[in-house]
């Protein structure tokens, strides 16, 4: 599966390659970043398309996660999934449901696993946050989880330069 993906992807030009994974909810600009860096881009350039594709799919992920959700839920495995995603979206989310909105955007700015802008999606259906509100904390938690990571990359090629590699 891996190698159709990759396939498809190689002749893809490298901005769109990087605009995509840092839709996808496992990666995200997390992933994205030191994706583009590898492929050479400048730093600026990495962290813009990546907060650019990262916040892609905010909005229609808004609109449309809760009635899908129900939608789903009514199938067994599914239910079952948003079962264990609603559940784990409540123990990693202290913050969402004690300042909502900032929260939120702490919570998303956050670069561990399950603390992305999907995560927050989850999250704001979840403790009905409004769109505008939603929207707003969770691109502002992209940008501060894409400058994180960004610096720590930026430290990391520093360092890996000084030792001579």
């Amino acid at each position: 599966m891996l190698n159709i993906i990759l396939d498809w992807l190689k002749d893809m030009p490298k901005e769109y390659i990087v605009l995509i994974t840092a839709a996808l909810p496992i990666s995200e600009l997390r992933g994205a970043i030191p994706l583009a860096l590898s492929f050479g881009m400048p730093l600026t350039k990495a962290f813009w398309l990546s907060i650019a594709g990262n916040i892609s799919f905010i909005a229609p992920a808004l609109f449309l996660f809760e009635p899908v959700s129900n939608s789903l839920r009514r199938f067994k495995l599914w239910s079952r999934f948003f079962d264990w995603l609603f559940e784990r979206t409540k123990n990693n989310s202290e913050a969402i449901q004690k300042y909502e909105a900032l929260g939120l955007a702490i919570f998303v700015a956050i670069p561990l696993p399950m603390t992305g802008a999907w995560s927050g999606v989850v999250a704001a259906s979840l403790f009905k946050i409004r769109f505008r509100y939603a929207f707003l904390a969770i691109a502002l938690g992209v940008v501060g989880a894409g400058l994180i990571v960004a610096t720590l990359c930026a430290l990391g090629i520093m360092g890996w330069k000084a030792v001579g590699a």
